[in-house]
């Protein structure tokens, strides 16, 4: 799988300004510079902090005149009768800059010196020191000259020394954090946008670091893991499966392993690195289940590719001779034959009926396959299925339904789900060497319906749980085909679903199917179309589908009815006699166009929601209807 590439990398323009902002907050003196519109170009951290300035007047092209007159305004220049006039004063010095260094006395009572030069290209530099310190001592030292000793001095004279490299050191520590707090702001944010999780554990299995990716790999996890453990954030089951793993790489052996989440079915990958200095681990934790999928659908494609090629030249001769087989044997068996002959005329029927199912199942292998998906009940179609089921089973195998569904239907394509769940339950049936029991049990787990096919029967071999979805693996010792568990797996994937084969803890095989979960919910559908005919014809589908319809014959009739209160969808032509149905998106209500056109046309190619190409049968009707509600935010 790519993963995306993200450029971090700074223009030369940002790396001189911030090399420029850097070298100015280490000066310790307050710093600005104004250009010759008297405007703010420059200034560093001392500056703001000095004169306490809010943000806002740090900021290049804030005006001269607006710092000073919120400096007269917060007293800085003493109490000032007419605060217009003491600002319109100081606007004017600055026009009219002359070069300048002078002291005075803040309203706070601490000394500051100003210092001013002009620039060559207009403006002028400008360098505030805070004296209150040398004041104080020249104050002490004018009034205490006689007793003060040459020791006295000279340690004053250090002690200035040491505040002044106190006071470097200080900014270039606040400049170094500055930078650090950026570089970690900016890491984390690359790291948030990676799609996978980049965590560190320490020795005691204890997050020290996440880039709060956890629950979009792991969904179910826990969001905020900084100083929990593993097992506190995954769960149990979770940090069973990672413990051996995490192990070893805390022991010094890297690891790269494939884990399947057993709360959401996702195939995660997990690489470990150990970290040699702060005796803990990285970890790396990516989503593959697409490339898993991938990966397992061309072996199974290629597998079929090959029974395909295998057959495809004798299947048509070998169908004729079976169909010669049966006719003579039918009419052998029309005969009155000794009882023995007889039983070997049936024998040999059983066997050309078995080579005739034999074919048909190869030829749905190598065929192409059609989801065909529809509204159901599978509270009822579940209990029809088992009655099915039951007359097949062995002398004393129960069949046991455990159902834990909501109330409503769900899009899904009922035949195959039907064929599938049969062929498992037969197959348990058969994997079962007495009387014992299969459970079919159903439940919603989050977006999957969750369908798991159990029994008492002794479980799958280790070669089984590896290849028991190949095309012609059988543990039927020549009584079975092969072809069943491979035919539901492709099924399963082909409805975007999971396949998962392993033993009960309690005994027995298990083999857990997740299909989409997608409700069907009631519609109040605004049906816009000009032809009589057709309009009556998709009415009748969707009041069939459970929906309620209002009818609209132009694009006119449907935008005056678009914002009746309960609508929920809109349903048109895309080609209306007054205008097209591309018009009537944009109303807050999910669109699905339906056209004659053949694909590729640029109307169609421009809607940007499901488009149905007449006629549809009703499935691919509650299809589009599902896909559209769903795809709103």
């Amino acid at each position: 799988m790519h993963q995306p590439v993200i450029d971090t990398a700074l223009t030369q323009a940002e790396i001189e300004a911030e090399l420029i902002r850097s070298g100015l907050n280490l000066i310790g003196q307050a710093l600005s510079i104004f250009d010759a519109d008297l405007r703010l170009r420059v200034a560093n951290r001392q500056y703001q902090a000095m004169f306490d300035l809010p943000d806002a007047l740090t900021l290049p092209g804030t005006r001269f005149e607006d710092t000073i007159r919120f400096l007269v305004l917060r007293g800085e220049y003493g109490p000032q009768p007419d605060p217009d006039s003491a600002v319109a004063f100081r606007v004017e010095q600055a026009r009219a800059f002359r070069p300048h260094y002078f002291e005075r006395e803040r309203a706070d009572g601490r000394w500051v010196a100003v210092e001013g030069a002009p620039l060559s290209q207009g403006g002028w530099v400008t360098v505030y020191t805070d004296i209150t310190d040398i004041k104080q001592q020249e104050a002490l030292l004018r009034a205490r000259s006689d007793a003060l000793s040459d020791q006295v001095l000279h340690h004053a004279e250090r002690l200035a020394a040491a505040n002044r490299k106190l006071a470097a050191t200080n900014a270039a520590l606040s400049e170094a954090q500055r930078i650090l707090t950026r570089t970690e702001a900016r890491t984390r944010q690359v790291t948030e946008m990676v799609p996978a999780h980049i965590a560190h554990m320490d020795a005691q299995f204890r997050y020290t670091f996440s880039n709060r990716r956890l629950a979009s790999v792991f969904p179910g996890a826990a969001s905020d893991i900084i100083g929990k453990t593993v097992e506190q954030a995954h769960g149990a089951e979770t940090f069973a499966t990672l413990e051996p793993h995490m192990r070893r790489a805390l022991a010094g052996e890297a690891q790269v392993f494939e884990i399947t989440h057993p709360i959401s079915g996702r195939r995660i990958r997990i690489a470990l690195t150990p970290d040699r200095e702060g005796q803990g681990v990285y970890i790396l934790s990516t989503d593959v289940s697409a490339e898993v999928q991938a990966r397992e659908a061309l072996a199974h494609a290629s597998r079929r590719s090959l029974a395909a090629q295998l057959t495809s030249g004798m299947a048509h001769d070998f169908g004729n001779l079976l169909t010669i087989i049966l006719g003579l044997q039918s009419r052998l068996a029309a005969r009155d034959l000794p009882d023995d002959a007889a039983d070997d005329v049936e024998a040999t029927l059983a066997a050309a009926r078995r080579g005739v199912a034999l074919l048909e199942g190869l030829s749905r292998i190598s065929a192409p396959r059609d989801l065909t998906p529809e509204p159901a009940l599978l509270s009822r179609l579940l209990p029809q299925l088992a009655r099915l089921a039951r007359p097949s089973l062995s002398e004393g195998t129960d069949l046991h339904l455990e159902l834990d569904l909501p109330d409503g239907q769900v899009l899904l394509d009922p035949g195959a789900l039907q064929d599938s769940l049969l062929n498992l339950i037969l197959n348990a049936n058969a994997a079962m060497t007495g009387p014992g029991q299969i459970t079919l049990s159903a439940r919603q787990n989050g977006d999957w319906l969750e369908l798991t096919v159990w029994d008492t029967g002794p479980g799958f071999t280790p070669e089984a749980l590896k290849r028991a979805t190949e095309p012609f693996y059988s543990t039927k010792k020549g009584r079975g085909s092969g072809l069943g568990l491979s035919m539901v797996y492709d099924q399963t994937k082909l409805a975007g679903g999971t396949l998962r084969l392993d033993n009960n803890p309690e005994g027995g095989a298990r083999v857990t199917l997740r299909l989409p979960w997608r409700p069907v919910a009631p519609q109040m559908v605004l049906l816009a179309e000009d032809d009589d005919a057709i309009r009556a014809e998709v009415r009748d589908q969707l009041t069939g589908l459970g929906h309620s319809v209002i009818e609209a014959a132009s694009l006119a009739e449907a935008r005056a009815l678009s914002d009746l209160p309960g609508l929920t969808l809109i349903l048109s032509d895309i080609q209306l006699g007054d205008g097209l149905g591309h018009e009537l998106s944009g109303r807050g209500l999910p669109l699905v166009l339906m056209t004659s056109l053949p694909a590729g046309d640029e109307l169609r190619d421009c809607a940007s929601g499901p488009v149905l190409t007449k006629p549809f049968p009703p499935a691919r009707l509650a299809a589009a209807l599902a896909s559209a509600t769903k795809a709103l935010p």
